[in-house]
């Protein structure tokens, strides 16, 4: 990647840590699509090795001027994306990811329930129902379609549910307000989609306080899961495992599948730090949590419909990634691709655009790029940024490997940025 500067900024994750002066993500990230260690990192910004290490974990700050511009200079940021105030959000703008225009998948049934709301005073079980439903209805429909066209919908909904605990009493009052939690997880796992992390960690933090108070001990924890996963994301490791452990003992009595979700993101983070003996040891853990729980699946609830032994399998095969057990990553991410349902359009891009990064770095550059090609169009139109993201690494890793197709790769993701 060293003589294709123009490709290696071009790289959507990359930009956006420049433009939003996360310095430790920036590193990260370099590092990543470079393959320098932290030393040599070091050398090209007048940094020590463990300057380059707290600044990574988060344990360190860029505030000097002139460190910032030893970064700038010593890693050849393009002017473009340099500036300090480029593209950053005003820190009082109202959770920008939750107003992206968006369309009801299901419109009749959201007049049906608006409809009920607005004509009665009196909170009824029917109308909550139809309000389960639709929310049922709505997850799916973003494993379809992805996020962006379903959060505006989504806002107006919780407003409604809201706005019901008002005229709600004795156990309907507790189903509003586990209900108010569930939409609120549903909006923060949509912020986290469209990469909006501060928006995300505000709607987890409101979903754990909301399924608090209404004794739901599955969200509870499933909110800690997902800020887990959160971290694993972007690359913080130890915070993903504290996360998940504290998933595990704060809520006790949650079921068998939220559970295991704990279980492998406490190793999926534990991956992500290169400790492989404390990821395998909980991956077992995991696989025999969620066994047992898919063979009672009503036992579950409703949010945990799509996660069984086939995304335990792709879970299996990202932490294979993080250790670099290139050929166990590919053969994971190919099995759980090959039983994942096709509905599942959003996350089937995603896994495939790990599965190109894997062979790619298992040294499988044709059958890297042949998948990496055949997931662009979807990468493009609902994966975005995660799985292009992943398409810009698989290129980068590509080219850094000396391989023709990495190039070829590059200029088919150039043309659709």
């Amino acid at each position: 990647m060293g003589d294709t500067p123009g490709i290696l900024w071009s790289h959507p994750q990359l930009a956006a840590a420049v433009t939003s002066e996360d310095w430790g993500a920036v590193f990260r990230t370099y590092r990543k699509l470079t393959g320098l260690s932290q030393t040599k990192l070091g050398e090209r910004v007048g940094l020590v090795q463990p300057d380059v290490s707290d600044i990574e974990r988060g344990n360190r700050r860029v505030t000097s001027a002139e460190v910032r511009q030893r970064i700038v200079d010593g890693l050849g940021i393009p002017a473009s994306l340099n500036s300090p105030t480029k593209h950053r959000q005003s820190p009082e703008a109202p959770v920008s990811g939750l107003a992206l225009p968006g369309i009801a998948p299901d419109e009749d049934l959201l007049v049906r329930v608006t409809s009920v709301v607005e004509t009665s005073r009196r909170v009824d079980a029917p109308t909550l129902d139809w309000l389960d439903r639709l929310l049922a209805e709505h997850r799916r429909a973003e494993d379809e379609i992805g996020s962006r066209p379903l959060v505006d919908v989504m806002r107006h909904q919780l407003r409604t549910v809201v706005d019901l605990y008002a005229g709600a009493r004795g156990p309907l009052a507790d189903r509003v307000v586990r209900l108010a939690a569930e939409h609120a997880q549903f909006l923060a796992w949509m912020a986290q989609d469209q990469d909006d992390a501060a928006t995300a960690l505000a709607w987890y933090d409101r979903s754990h306080e909301w399924a608090l108070e209404a004794g739901d001990a599955n969200m509870a924890a499933t909110t800690l899961n997902m800020k887990a996963h959160m971290a694993w994301s972007r690359g913080r490791g130890t915070r993903c495992v504290k996360l998940a452990e504290a998933s595990r003992w704060s809520a006790p009595g949650t079921s068998l599948g939220v559970q295991g979700m704990a279980t492998q993101m406490a190793a999926r983070g534990h991956a992500l730090n290169g400790e492989a003996d404390d990821a395998h040891r909980l991956l077992d853990e995991a696989q025999d949590i969620i066994t047992r729980a898919s063979a009672h699946p009503e036992d579950e609830p409703v949010w945990m419909y799509f996660y069984g032994e086939t995304w335990f399998t792709l879970q299996r095969g990202m932490a294979a990634m993080h250790l670099h057990d290139w050929q166990s990553a590919v053969d994971h991410l190919t099995a759980g691709l090959d039983a994942l349902p096709d509905e599942y359009r959003r996350d089937k891009t995603w896994y495939r655009t790990c599965l190109a990064h894997a062979l790619a770095a298992s040294g499988e550059s044709a059958r890297a790029a042949t998948v990496a090609l055949a997931s662009v169009p979807d990468a493009s139109d609902i994966g975005r940024p995660h799985s292009w993201n992943e398409l810009h690494t698989t290129a980068a890793v590509l080219m850094r490997r000396g391989a023709k197709e990495g190039r070829q790769l590059a200029t088919v993701l150039k043309d659709n940025d």
